[in-house]
């Protein structure tokens, strides 16, 4: 079982009202259909006002099995071009939506004076690899593309994912380095889950915190994979290259289970001349800044995040 005195105290208050409510939480629903109308239900709970600093425009992007979602949020304030980040959602492969992750999008939008294009991409087990990096790939082009009429700086465009959507940004940059472009000038992969081995210490450790544990994990890699052979595409951790990748902004925390991979990917880019800034949060379990967002610690998390994506701006602009 979690050591469960490691986590942060003030973030686990809204947890544990999730676990009295979700015993084993999400992942503990067999059934996927059912899974995620719980979690989209959880989501539809959360209000999220309107921001008038921010204007939001529905688009779709040609795919490689139809048409793509892209919403796009434009900050009022800030003139044209601006820099720009793709935005992946996340949802371990299998769950999430745009709409669950409006919020984070809108605010990242208004804080960063960024135009942010969230994606919408197809899902395992339906739809198991390569759909969700084709899908993310093909949208990415798109905004590329459009640059121009989106009021985007063609040459500041960074890719940003959480989770799942921090493994399809690593996916997504592999492939476009790879095919020679669009040409990404930053990435933001947040705690990413990117190895389907699942056999780091901390996958390990973390085995019952509620949010994203062993066992969920497992499942969900096996529908993504779907019995295909994992390559770097599908499993970024297995990527031998980390060259030509551009300069990055990753975090995790202590108690998330991907800790270690994600260690281990930030040593291998130090070690392929990828400049990368890396934060490691103590007591901080996965998707702690989302699920306890008033929490002291995810404050830090946030405003140090922003931060660093902007630093990653400056880096860009010399």
């Amino acid at each position: 079982m979690t050591d469960r005195s490691r986590l942060d105290p003030e973030a686990t208050v809204p947890l544990d009202g999730l676990l009295q409510a979700l015993p084993g939480g999400f992942n503990a629903i067999p059934d996927i259909n059912a899974r995620r109308a719980t979690v989209t239900g959880i989501m539809a709970t959360v209000e999220v006002p309107k921001n008038p600093n921010v204007e939001i425009t529905e688009h779709v992007a040609p795919g490689p099995a139809g048409e793509i979602k892209v919403r796009v949020y434009s900050p009022k304030n800030v003139a044209a071009p601006r820099p720009a980040l793709v935005y992946i959602h996340g949802g371990g492969m299998i769950l999430g939506s745009i709409d669950g992750e409006h919020g984070m999008a809108q605010m990242m939008c208004d804080q960063l004076g960024m135009t942010i294009a969230s994606v919408d991409y197809r899902k395992a087990p339906e739809d198991p690899h390569p759909a969700a990096t084709n899908d993310c790939f093909a949208a990415s082009k798109w905004v590329f593309a459009n640059a121009k009429s989106l009021g985007i700086d063609e040459n500041k465009i960074g890719i940003y994912g959480a989770s799942a959507g921090g493994g399809l940004t690593l996916s997504v940059a592999l492939k476009a380095r790879d095919e020679g472009g669009p040409d990404f000038k930053f990435m933001v992969p947040i705690y990413p889950m990117i190895d389907h081995r699942n056999e780091s210490h901390s996958s390990k450790l973390v085995t019952d915190v509620g949010i994203w544990d062993r066992a969920g994990s497992m499942e969900a890699w096996s529908w993504y994979l779907g019995g295909q052979k994992p390559d770097q595409h599908s499993s970024p951790a297995m990527a031998v290259n980390l060259k030509g990748l551009p300069p990055a902004y990753i975090d995790v925390g202590e108690m998330d289970m991907f800790r270690d991979e994600d260690l281990d990917f930030v040593k291998r880019l130090g070690e392929a001349d990828v400049r990368v800034e890396f934060h490691l949060w103590p007591g901080v379990y996965h998707g702690a800044e989302i699920f306890a967002p008033e929490a002291t610690i995810s404050k830090a998390i946030m405003a140090t995040r922003l931060a660093g994506i902007k630093r990653l701006v400056e880096l860009i602009s010399r």
